[in-house]
Formats: C-alpha cells, structure tokens, sequence
C-alpha cells in the first residue's frame, strides 16, 4: 500500500476529522465509523506515518488543521446544528437585556436569531454580530475596537481588554472550539481566552453554545473553570464521560429542539 495515498477507511477517518473542526477522540470516530477503536489507531498510525494526521493522547488531529481554519470555512461546517442551537439560545434572550456575544460562526448564527428581538444592549468584538444587530429594533450595539483579524473579522488586543472591563452583561455567549471531561472548555487562541475570561468576570449568566462536533475534541488553552460556565446549549446530548463531568461542575445542558 503506498502510504502517500490513504485507503477507504483512512480517507473516511480523515473526513470525519474535517467534519469535526481537525481533531477527535479514537472512541468518537470508532463511534461514528461503526468499527472498533483498534481499527480506528491502527489506522491513525498509518495516517500518522504518512504526515496526514498528529496523533494525540487518546485521539488524532489533522496534520493540516492546527488552529480552527477560516471563517467561512467553520460556518459553512454543521450549519444546521449551529443554526439550531442559534434559535435556542435566542429564545433564552429576553427583549431589553444585555448580551456579550464572542467570534465564534456559532455565535454570528445567534445574531442571525437575534434580529426579530428589540432594545438589546449588545455588547461584541465581532465585526459579523455588530454588523448584524446594529440599527434593529432599537438595540444598542457596542463593538471593541482594537485591531482587526483577518480571519474572523474579531477585534483583539489591549483596546479590546480595556473595552471588555467596561461592561457587567445579563448575559454572556461563548464558544468553545472543544469540550473535554478532563479540562472543559478549550481554545486554540491565547488572545481569545483572556478576553472571554474578561467578559465572564461582568456577566450575570454564563452561557457556552457548541455543537456536538465539539465533545471531546481538545484545545491547547483552557478557557476558564468549567463551573464557572452555567449552561451548555447543543445539538445532541454529550457522551457519558462528558455528561458526568457536566453534574460535578454543576453545568445545565440544554438540547436544542430540531
């Protein structure tokens, strides 16, 4: 077999990898393959061997994928379970309030869900979610300066430190680019990090909004104490291990509706 060129099964772990954002756990692709978790590291070993994949402790990532990729790119991936979780997390927005709502794609579908809603006080460094709830419905839209990314159109930097202290938010909306029983929320960006971490200092309620490609997918950097975050909203409910995390850091998950 010319390693250089994987098989039906490897290109099917490759794909599933993609699906995911880059990286998943050996049980989670076993899972989604149907086949055991030996098939599944015999064949990262191979992929491994042949630079398509870096294996990790207990899972795999894509060789080429080491952060979160464009824009774009992570809306366009799982668009249907992003714009579900979007109209659930909307409906748990009150009209008048005040919301905190990061870079994440599935945050920008939350703006889409927020549009028919009147006088939020939205607080973002977003470019897509200011842009989208700017003069609607009588909201006011603060959006962080600070320099712009190229990527996703977030705004990042001392400024953007400075501007999150200003605000004490009702409510905070986070993503995550992976959720882990052994470290909870986990990022790939320092920048975003710490300026998530000073958003949830002012907010009165804590909510994460990820869809299930992001259970036990792991980042580099930690976003906070997982008990700190007060709700998980998602497309499907989490794995056991997960699961039982979740009770011990006191986390509500909520499933949204299809």
């Amino acid at each position: 077999m010319d390693s250089a060129h994987p098989t039906h099964r490897q290109q099917e772990i490759i794909d599933a990898l993609r699906r995911a954002g880059g990286s998943l756990r050996v049980g989670r692709l076993a899972t989604e393959m149907g086949v055991s978790e030996e098939t599944v590291r015999r064949n990262l070993k191979v992929l491994a061997d042949a630079g398509h994949v870096t294996k990790m402790h207990g899972g795999a990532r894509l060789a080429e994928m080491p952060g979160e990729g464009d824009f774009q790119h992570r809306l366009s991936i799982g668009a249907s379970a992003k714009q579900r979780i979007a109209r659930h997390v909307a409906g748990m927005i009150p009209d008048g309030s005040s919301v905190f709502l990061d870079v994440g794609s599935t945050t920008s579908y939350i703006a889409d869900a927020l549009r028919d809603h009147r006088d939020l006080m939205v607080v973002t460094n977003s470019v897509s979610v200011a842009y989208k709830l700017a003069t609607r419905g009588g909201n006011r839209v603060y959006m962080a300066g600070g320099a712009l990314r190229a990527h996703d159109g977030g705004a990042f930097g001392a400024e953007a430190m400075a501007f999150a202290r200003n605000f004490k938010t009702d409510l905070a909306v986070l993503s995550t680019a992976g959720i882990t029983a052994e470290n909870g929320f986990m990022l790939f960006d320092l920048e975003e990090a710490n300026f998530s971490r000073e958003i949830i200092k002012g907010a009165a309620r804590r909510i994460v909004a990820a869809d299930a490609a992001k259970f036990g997918r792991a980042a580099p950097i930690t976003l906070c104490d997982p008990a700190v975050i007060d709700t998980l909203v998602t497309d499907a409910a989490p794995p056991a291990d997960l699961a039982r995390a979740a009770r011990d850091w006191s986390l509500e998950i909520e499933v949204a509706d299809p």
